[in-house]
C-alpha cells in the first residue's frame, strides 16, 4: 500500500505541473506539444479518478466490515456481511484497473491503430471466425467511444471474411490492443458442419500503430504504384474504371493493395496509411530487439504464426496460452468486454520489464 500511496503522489503532483502547463498561452502555440502534454493528462486524470473510487470503495468496506461485526441482529448482520463480499470483489477489481493505469505508457500507446485479419486454416469456418473477430474488436471500441472505419475487406459467400483491414482511432488504442497480435485460434461446431463435430480454425490478427508522415520517410522513388481494375461485389463501376491500387515498397518486398473504394485516389490514400504502418511497425520491432535480445517477453513476440489465444465455444472458455489466463465468459467476451484479459496481458508485459 506505501508503495501505491507513494505513486499517487507523483500522480497529484503531475497533475498540478500538467494543469498550469496546459492553462499557458505557450503550450497552445507548438500544436504537437500542446497534444502530447493533453494526452498525458488525460491519463494522469484518469489514474486519478480510479484512485477516488479504489478509496471509497476502501472506506465503505471498512465501515461495512465494522458494522457487521459489531451487529447483533441476525439478518441485518447476514446482510452486511453479503454486502462486505460485494465491496471486497469491487476493491480488488478497482485495484486491478488502478495497477494496470499505474504502468508508465509507452509513447506509441496512444496512437491509433490499423487492425489486419486474415482467416487462417479452417476453410469458410475460418472466414465466419475472422468476421467473429473484427465484430469483437468494434464492440470493444464502441465500448471506449472509439471511431472505426472500414479500410478493406475481402468478404466470403457466407457471410465470413476471408481478410478485413481497420483503423481504430482513439487515445490508447495501440497500449490497448498491442497484445492482440498473434494467431487466434477457434473451437466450435462450424454452422457448415452437418455432423456436429467440432472443428478447429484459426485467423491471424495484426495490430500496427497508425504511421504518421512525420514518423516514416518513404522516398517516391522507393515505390511501384501499379492501378487496376477491382473484383468482387461493387457494381457495374468495377468492369469500367481502373480504381483498384497497388503499392509495392521496393527496398522492403512489402505490398499493399487497396480496392475497397470506387475511388482510385482514396484507395491510393488508404494503400499509403497502411504502408506507413507496416514500414512503422517493422522499424519499431528491429529497436524492440536491439533492446531485448536477452530476454523475451510473457506476453510473446507479436509474430503472427504464434499461437496465442483459443476461444472454445463448446465451454465457453477463452485461453490466453501466454500468461495462462482462463476465463468461462466467451459470450461476453465476443460482445467487447475484452478489458479484463487486456488489463491482465498488460500487467504481465510490465512485471517482465
Amino acid at each position: 500500500m506505501q508503495n501505491l500511496e507513494e505513486k499517487i503522489k507523483f500522480f497529484m503532483r503531475r497533475y498540478d505541473e500538467l494543469s498550469k502547463l496546459l492553462g499557458d498561452p505557450d503550450a497552445t502555440r507548438d500544436v504537437k506539444k500542446y497534444r502530447t502534454l493533453s494526452q498525458e493528462f488525460a491519463h494522469v486524470q484518469s489514474v486519478m479518478e480510479a484512485y477516488g473510487q479504489f478509496k471509497k470503495t476502501q472506506e465503505d468496506l471498512n465501515k461495512t466490515t465494522a458494522y457487521a461485526a459489531g451487529e447483533t441482529d441476525a439478518e441485518l448482520k447476514e446482510m452486511a456481511e453479503e454486502e462486505v463480499k460485494d465491496l471486497t470483489q469491487s476493491l480488488e477489481q478497482q485495484g486491478k484497473a488502478l495497477r494496470t493505469l499505474l504502468i508508465p505508457p509507452d509513447p506509441l500507446d496512444s496512437k491509433n491503430i490499423i487492425v489486419e485479419i486474415r482467416a487462417g486454416t479452417g476453410g469458410e469456418e475460418a472466414g465466419l471466425f475472422a468476421a467473429d473477430l473484427y465484430r469483437m474488436y468494434v464492440r470493444y471500441a464502441e465500448r471506449k467511444g472509439w471511431q472505426v472505419e472500414l479500410i478493406d475487406a475481402n468478404e466470403s459467400e457466407i457471410g465470413g471474411m476471408r481478410e478485413v483491414v481497420f483503423e481504430i482511432a482513439g487515445l490508447g488504442a495501440y497500449g490497448r490492443l498491442r497484445y492482440e497480435s498473434g494467431a487466434h485460434r477457434v473451437q466450435r461446431i462450424p454452422v457448415t458442419e452437418s455432423n456436429g463435430r467440432i472443428q478447429t480454425s484459426a485467423a491471424t490478427v495484426a495490430v500496427l500503430p497508425e504511421a504518421e508522415e512525420t514518423d516514416i520517410e518513404i522516398r517516391k522513388e522507393d515505390l511501384r504504384i501499379d492501378t487496376y481494375r477491382a473484383s468482387g461485389a461493387g457494381g457495374q463501376h468495377i468492369n469500367k474504371t481502373d480504381s483498384a491500387v497497388r503499392i509495392t515498397h521496393i527496398p522492403t518486398g512489402v505490398v499493399v493493395a487497396m480496392q475497397d473504394s470506387r475511388s482510385q485516389i482514396k484507395n491510393r490514400e488508404k494503400a499509403m496509411s497502411v504502408l506507413r504502418s507496416r514500414l512503422f511497425e517493422m522499424e519499431q520491432e528491429k529497436k524492440e530487439k536491439e533492446r531485448s535480445d536477452s530476454r523475451r517477453s510473457q506476453v510473446g513476440s507479436g509474430d503472427r504464426s504464434e499461437r496465442i489465444r483459443t476461444y472454445n465455444f463448446p465451454q465457453s472458455r477463452l485461453t490466453d496460452h501466454r500468461i495462462n489466463l482462463t476465463l468461462y465468459k466467451l459470450d461476453a467476451i465476443m460482445d467487447g468486454d475484452l478489458d479484463e484479459v487486456l488489463d491482465a496481458l498488460v500487467l504481465a508485459a510490465h512485471n517482465e520489464e
